[in-house]
């Protein structure tokens, strides 16, 4: 039997590319991608890769991205449908989470391109 050596997922934000990125054995497994709006920093999308999925890593990838978020003193938009369902389970975000208005999706919109 092969031996498996499996690191501790890590996170790194990765500002360049406006992510958060989850990193399993050194492979890249998901991300978690904002923009960021003066003291807000807007999540629109996660994904976890498929052979990585079901191990609770977009969970550990949005808290510790969220968690960077109120270190960093900005706000939280999740338009992201995978952090807002996050963010009704961990009320400790509450106090940094700012609603999704239409004028955010607007100005998300303009800034994606779409």
């Amino acid at each position: 039997m092969s031996e498996q050596t499996t690191t501790a997922p890590l996170v790194r934000r990765v500002d360049a590319r406006h992510r958060y990125e989850i990193v399993v054995d050194e492979e890249r497994a998901g991300l978690t991608a904002y923009r960021d709006r003066d003291d807000q920093r807007v999540f629109f999308h996660t994904e976890i890769d498929d052979v990585h999925a079901g191990q609770g890593l977009a969970a550990i990838l949005v808290e510790q991205a969220l968690t960077d978020v109120r270190t960093s003193g900005k706000r939280i938009v999740p338009v992201c449908p995978y952090v807002a369902k996050f963010l009704t389970r961990h009320q400790e975000f509450a106090d940094i989470t700012d609603p999704v208005t239409p004028e955010v999706l607007t100005w998300l919109d303009a800034r994606l391109g779409r």
